[in-house]
């Protein structure tokens, strides 16, 4: 199972003092500075955090998920390993166990569940979503994107898709706020993370639109008409093609 040794981007670690990073790549970090974490364990705080949340987990159910093609005796053995290795900065515990159940710590901070609770303001209710004022990179990182686990995959998209319709829906919301760098910033992070996405080029377009520039909204539909072509073979749907049809001067040709 390949592990990325770190977050692929270059934003900043967040505040606080002991931080489990899924987002880009796997990290562990106390007061700012990297823990040396073996792969076992990475796969141990990796699972609990995504599947099972801030919640307990039974010991023995957890052995027999992470060690599935040993003997449960050999994964019960496993599992008490790897919990007696994790590292303890300044003494703390990273994970709270008992004698049949253990669960991450609460001072343990995980930034997908801080990415999550932003993709949530930003895809609520209208009347009841505040805009985030903060960064929104975290929501431009992957779930674990070089992780092969089986279990992943559908955590994994399921993931991808909430941040995507978040960074959409910031989009929509900034523009009509009038914030159109930070609109544009939201579409164009939606569009790096799936170029196909035709929802997300799609609010690119609107921000230009709405700030007058005429030409960038025709060159973010004309590559993107051209990566449908060279991708996939076919054209723009007529959503889209709805928004540039006045500045080319024509009605829009349904049957194109």
């Amino acid at each position: 199972m390949p592990l990325s040794a770190g977050p692929s981007s270059s934003r900043p670690l967040p505040a606080g003092p002991a931080w489990l990073c899924l987002l880009g790549g796997f990290d562990l970090t106390y007061d700012g500075q990297s823990l040396r974490v073996s792969t076992s364990a990475q796969r141990l705080l990796a699972h609990v955090a995504v599947t099972c949340r801030d919640r307990p987990v039974r010991r023995a159910a957890l052995a027999e998920r992470l060690w599935p093609d040993t003997s449960t005796s050999q994964a019960t053995a496993n599992l008490r390993s790897v919990l007696w290795r994790l590292p303890r900065p300044r003494g703390r515990q990273l994970v709270r166990c008992d004698t049949t159940t253990l669960r991450l710590s609460p001072d343990l901070s995980v930034d997908l569940w801080e990415a999550e609770r932003l993709a949530s303001l930003c895809c609520g209710p209208v009347g009841h979503r505040p805009l985030p004022d903060g960064d929104l990179a975290v929501l431009g990182e992957d779930l674990l994107p070089d992780w092969d686990d089986p279990w992943l995959e559908v955590e994994r998209e399921s993931y991808r898709q909430r941040r995507l319709h978040a960074l959409e829906s910031c989009a929509h919301r900034l523009r009509e706020e009038g914030r159109y760098v930070d609109a544009l910033g939201a579409g164009l992070a939606a569009v790096q993370s799936e170029p196909l996405r035709e929802t997300a080029h799609r609010r690119v377009i609107e921000v230009h639109l709405a700030e007058g520039n005429q030409a960038e909204a025709l060159r973010q539909f004309d590559g993107y008409r051209r990566m449908l072509r060279d991708e996939l073979g076919i054209p723009p749907s007529p959503a889209i093609r709805e928004l540039v049809a006045p500045l080319l001067g024509r009605p829009l040709d349904r049957s194109a």
